[in-house]
């Protein structure tokens, strides 16, 4: 059985197939993460989302300030209901800590996303630098048999030996103390 083969579309312009693919693939991975998400993060989502929005600062100067307004009795016609402000400032507390909570679970889930992008930058950056050494050594060998001496650069001869990036890490912890 054959597979048929999906008709490469024409790519936009400055972009090349792969890249496009590569951006499709993607996006297809987000929209499945976000999919994948639980009811409680995507109701967290949303409320965050809403929260950070002006429509939200709008509707806090609405509330906050025709309650301030009526309790200090600026408004002919409505009774206060709060002049020690005690029920709004309860009110106001009891909002900031789930709030605060709804903000804290959507950014512990897109740590976690981020962290997954990094260590596949990170795998990529690894595989790049291994298969640059190894094409460096192929160039090295090239030349000596068509005897070509390459520069005797140390960083041409660097260029060709392998790194430990375990010995990265620990150097660069070790610049930090």
């Amino acid at each position: 059985m054959t597979e048929e083969l999906a008709p490469h579309p024409t790519p936009s312009p400055g972009l090349t197939p792969a890249l496009e693919r590569n951006i499709q693939a993607l996006v297809d991975r987000r929209k499945r993460e976000q999919s994948e998400a639980t009811t409680q993060q995507k109701v967290a989502d949303v409320i965050t989302q809403f929260t950070g929005s002006m429509t939200f600062v709008y509707l806090h100067l609405a509330v906050f300030g025709f309650w301030i307004m009526a309790n200090l009795h600026l408004i002919p016609g409505v009774p206060a209901w709060d002049e020690s402000f005690v029920v709004l400032a309860m009110i106001a507390s009891v909002e900031a800590i789930f709030l605060s909570t709804f903000v804290l679970i959507s950014q512990n889930r897109m740590a976690g996303e981020a962290d997954k992008r990094a260590d596949l930058d990170l795998q990529i950056s690894l595989l790049t630098e291994h298969e640059l050494t190894q094409v460096v050594t192929l160039l090295n060998q090239m030349a000596k048999q068509m005897g070509i001496e390459p520069d005797a650069k140390p960083e041409l001869r660097d260029a060709s030996k392998d790194i430990a990036p375990e010995k990265v890490l620990d150097k660069i912890e070790e610049a930090r103390r």
